[in-house]
C-alpha cells in the first residue's frame, strides 16, 4: 500500500474511534501518536499561516495553564483541563498533517463522506431493526443509537455542493449522490436533536453563500429570524407532554431550547424543572463562583477549577457535586481563562468567518474557504450549547485542519 493508501486508512480508524469510543482520554493519546508518527516519519513543517489561524487557541491554553498557579487547584483536575484545552489542537495539527501527507482534495471529501455514510448506514440500522421505534420515546432511541453526529451534516453539504465546483464529485453518478443524500438526510432527522437541526439551516445559509453579509443577504437573515420567533411563539403557544414520544417530544426539546440556555430561575430541588434549565443552571455556578474572586472575571479561575453544582447531581453512575466542564462553552472558557481567553477564542472563531471574504481566482481555493467559514459559524452557535469546539468527542476539528491546509 502506499503512503497516502495508509495514511488515509489510519486516520479512518482515529475518526470512528472519536464518534464510537466514549473514551476522552484513549482518542487523545491514539491521535497524539498518530501525530508523532507523522512527525517522525519526515512531516516536520507547517505552514506560518496555519500557526496564525490556530495562534488564538494556543494563547487560551497558555493563560489557562498559567492560571492555575495563582490557586490552589488539584493536580488531577489540572491535568484533566490541560487535556481538555489542548485536544482540539491536536485535531487541528493532525487533520493539517494528514491532508498534507495525502495532498489530494478528491480524497479529503471522499474520506469523510464515506465515513458519514458508513456511520449513517450504523445509525438507520439500529433505529429500524434494533429498535422498537414505534414505542420507544426519543429518549431511549437516543440513548441506545447516538446522539448526534456533525460529520454526517458536514458530508451531507459536500456532497450538496462539491459537485457544483470544479473540485472532481465524489459520485461520478448523479442517481448514486442523490441517494446517498437521502441516507444522510434520513439519518440526521433520525438523531432527533436541536442541535443538529439547527446546524443544518446555518450550514444551509453558510455553504449556499448567504453567510457573506451585504444587503441580499440581511434580509434573508431577517426573515429567517422571524420565522425562528414566530416557531418559537407557536411552540410556546402550544402545551407539549415533558414525557410525550416521537416528534412530540423533540418539539417538546424544541421549545424548550431557549429557557434551557438562558433561563436560571429556577427550584434547585425541582428535578424535572432544573434538568429543563441544566445549561442555564451550570452557567448560573460558574458565574457565581467568579464573583467570589477579585479578579475572577478577568482571569479566570485556571485549569484545574471545579465548578461546585451544590448538591449531587446525578449526572453519570456516581453522583457529582463538583464540575470540570459546562455546556455553555463561552461560559466554560470565561471561567477557566478570563474575560482575555474569551476574547482570543472569540478572535479564532471572527478569524474562521471571514475567509468567505477572500477574493481568489482559483475556485477550488474559495470552496475551502467557504468550509472554513462554515465551520467558525458552527463553532459560534455550537459553542453556547455543546462547548463547541472544547466538546469531547469532536470530528469536525479534523475537517478544519484539512481545510486548513488546502487553503494554506
Amino acid at each position: 500500500m502506499s503512503t497516502k493508501n495508509v495514511t488515509s486508512l489510519l486516520f479512518s480508524i482515529i475518526v470512528l474511534c472519536e464518534i464510537y469510543f466514549n473514551s476522552y482520554r484513549f482518542n487523545y493519546f491514539i491521535q497524539l501518536l498518530f501525530l508523532i508518527v507523522l512527525y517522525v516519519s519526515g512531516l516536520k513543517s507547517v505552514s506560518i499561516s496555519f500557526l496564525k489561524t490556530i495562534a488564538p487557541l494556543l494563547l487560551l491554553f497558555v493563560l489557562g495553564f498559567i492560571g492555575s498557579f495563582f490557586y490552589k487547584n488539584n493536580s488531577i483536575d489540572l491535568f484533566k483541563d490541560c487535556l481538555y484545552f489542548s485536544k482540539p489542537i491536536i485535531g487541528l495539527f493532525l487533520g493539517y498533517c494528514v491532508f498534507k501527507v495525502i495532498n489530494d482534495r478528491f480524497l479529503f471529501f471522499r474520506i469523510f463522506v464515506f465515513l458519514a455514510l458508513f456511520c449513517a448506514g450504523i445509525h438507520l440500522f439500529g433505529i429500524i431493526f434494533l429498535s422498537n421505534f414505534n414505542k420507544s420515546s426519543v429518549s431511549d432511541i437516543r440513548d441506545g443509537f447516538g446522539f448526534d453526529n456533525f460529520l454526517e451534516v458536514f458530508s451531507f453539504f459536500f456532497l450538496l455542493t462539491v459537485p457544483k465546483t470544479i473540485i472532481k464529485p465524489v459520485f461520478k453518478n448523479d442517481i448514486c449522490r442523490k441517494i446517498a443524500l437521502l441516507v444522510l438526510f434520513a439519518s440526521v432527522f433520525l438523531y432527533f436533536s436541536r442541535t443538529m437541526i439547527l446546524m443544518i439551516i446555518l450550514l444551509s445559509i453558510s455553504f449556499f453563500g448567504y453567510a457573506k453579509l451585504n444587503k441580499q443577504t440581511v434580509k434573508i437573515l431577517g426573515l429567517l429570524i422571524v420565522f425562528l420567533v414566530l416557531s418559537v411563539v407557536v411552540l410556546n403557544s402550544i402545551k407539549i407532554d415533558r414525557n410525550s414520544k416521537g416528534i412530540e417530544a423533540l418539539l417538546y426539546k424544541i421549545k424548550m431550547a431557549p429557557a434551557e440556555v438562558f433561563n436560571s430561575k429556577i427550584d434547585r430541588d425541582n428535578h424535572k424543572q432544573l434538568w429543563d434549565h441544566w445549561r442555564a443552571y451550570e452557567a448560573k455556578r460558574a458565574f457565581y463562583l467568579m464573583s467570589e474572586y477579585k479578579f475572577g472575571y478577568l482571569t479566570g479561575t485556571g485549569f484545574g477549577s471545579l465548578v461546585n453544582l451544590k448538591f449531587m447531581a446525578p449526572l453519570s453512575e456516581k453522583k457529582m457535586k463538583y464540575i470540570s466542564r459546562l455546556h455553555n462553552g463561552y461560559v466554560f472558557i470565561l471561567y477557566k481563562t478570563g474575560f482575555f481567553g474569551l476574547l482570543l477564542y472569540l478572535s479564532f472563531l471572527t478569524v474562521l468567518y471571514i475567509k468567505i471574504y477572500l477574493k481568489n481566482n482559483c475556485k477550488a481555493t474559495l470552496v475551502f474557504c467557504k468550509i472554513i467559514s462554515s465551520i467558525g459559524l458552527f463553532y459560534f452557535v455550537s459553542t453556547l450549547i455543546i462547548s463547541g469546539i472544547y466538546i469531547s468527542r469532536d470530528v469536525v476539528v479534523f475537517i478544519l485542519g484539512g481545510a486548513l491546509f488546502f487553503y494554506n
